[in-house]
């Protein structure tokens, strides 16, 4: 049932894990893959859906023999086919299973969202990536649910428990542009933590705290849970970073919390996504990618499974393309979601961070069509 063998030298997955029916939980990160898309995979998605690549012989250098073959027949088809006339179909019905996004341009829009950076988060938080992400749909069944999930997953994986990055989420209708990206002493920074009354910083870290500790005692185990994981990401700093918006409300207190201002809810439609890290901006952006394809993902599967209550696939829908079949005349490309574009400058208004630029979002390009 579980199988790990993380940070090994495997350079090929064999295909034939796919047959095993019992196998629930795997481990295969840190692991040099030679298919880039499979190391992307098992950094980021479900076991299911890693196992089902498999099943299907994977795509580029790192596929199984048997993989190869089938390729090898694929290839063999396409050159049949245009020989016959055809050929174009099958590449028409790979494109149209793939997610649609559309980037709307900064100069294209009328009131485009800005965020300043304060100097002082050079020596705190430096990295900041954002953007706007329109025509979710949150409403049915439990898409608000799933779309939760795989955060709390991404967080998990390509995250690293968040000491790479940290994602923050808000309903962009609740946001008060311009936002400035800012650092405050602990006893001065207020947020209203999700779920929770405005508090102080250092007042809302002391209170988890002793919750951990409470936590620890009633479950008599070392590790805990929740925000309490990520206290000691903290530790040493005089000053914590905060997104704070026009009229001076701290909205997002990376890496521990959201406020509950900005709150994502079921009929939200339009997203503010903001990813921050303290290591490096590249990470930032390859975080920002997968989280937009995760989105895509999402979306279509709620498009495309019309649920009016609960859905068991919830943990189906968390990664790996939705197979479509064209006798159902599903057509996502109808429904393509829009990426707006975020500036991130300095307080003299000089470009820090432009995303998506026109090489983002290629780590995905895979999966999703990107309309520039």
């Amino acid at each position: 049932q579980s199988l790990d063998v993380a940070n090994n030298q495997l350079r090929e997955l064999p295909a034939a894990l796919a047959d095993c029916p019992r196998l629930k939980e795997a481990n295969f990160r840190g692991n040099q893959l030679k298919d880039k898309r499979l190391e992307k995979m098992v950094n980021g998605c479900q076991t299911k859906a890693i196992l089902e690549y498999l099943r299907a012989g994977g795509r580029g250098k790192g596929k199984a023999e048997a993989g190869r073959e089938e390729a090898r027949k694929k290839k063999r088809e396409k050159q049949q086919q245009k020989k016959d006339g055809a050929d174009g179909e099958q590449d028409e019905l790979e494109e149209a299973s793939k997610l649609l996004v559309k980037v709307l341009h900064v100069s294209e829009n009328p009131a485009p969202l800005v965020v300043k950076v304060s100097p002082g988060v050079k020596d705190v938080r430096p990295f900041i990536v954002c953007c706007v992400l329109k025509g979710v749909n949150l409403k049915p069944g439990n898409a608000l649910k799933r779309f939760l999930s795989a955060q709390t997953k991404l967080h998990e994986d390509i995250c690293e428990k968040r000491t790479a990055a940290t994602i923050a989420t808000h309903d962009l209708q609740l946001i008060r542009g311009p936002l400035t990206y800012d650092v405050r002493p602990p006893d001065e920074l207020k947020i209203m933590p999700l779920g929770r009354k405005e508090i102080k910083a250092k007042d809302l870290l002391r209170q988890l705290q002793l919750e951990a500790e409470e936590q620890r005692k009633q479950k008599k185990r070392q590790n805990v849970s929740g925000l309490h994981r990520y206290l000691q990401l903290l530790d040493g700093k005089d000053n914590y970073p905060c997104l704070v918006d026009a009229e001076g409300v701290v909205i997002s207190f990376p890496p521990i919390t959201n406020s509950e201002k900005t709150k994502i809810r079921k009929d939200t439609r339009d997203l503010f996504l903001e990813v921050t890290s303290d290591t490096n901006l590249q990470i930032c952006k390859d975080v920002m990618d997968t989280l937009i394809l995760k989105i895509a993902e999402l979306n279509r599967f709620t498009l495309e499974n019309k649920e009016d209550s609960g859905s068991d696939n919830e943990s189906d829908a968390l990664c790996g393309p939705v197979n479509l079949n064209p006798s159902q005349n599903v057509q996502p490309m109808n429904f393509p979601l829009v990426v707006e574009q975020v500036r991130v400058v300095d307080t003299d208004g000089n470009l820090k961070v432009l995303y998506p630029s026109k090489t983002d979002l290629t780590t995905v390009s895979s999966l999703l069509t990107v309309i520039r």
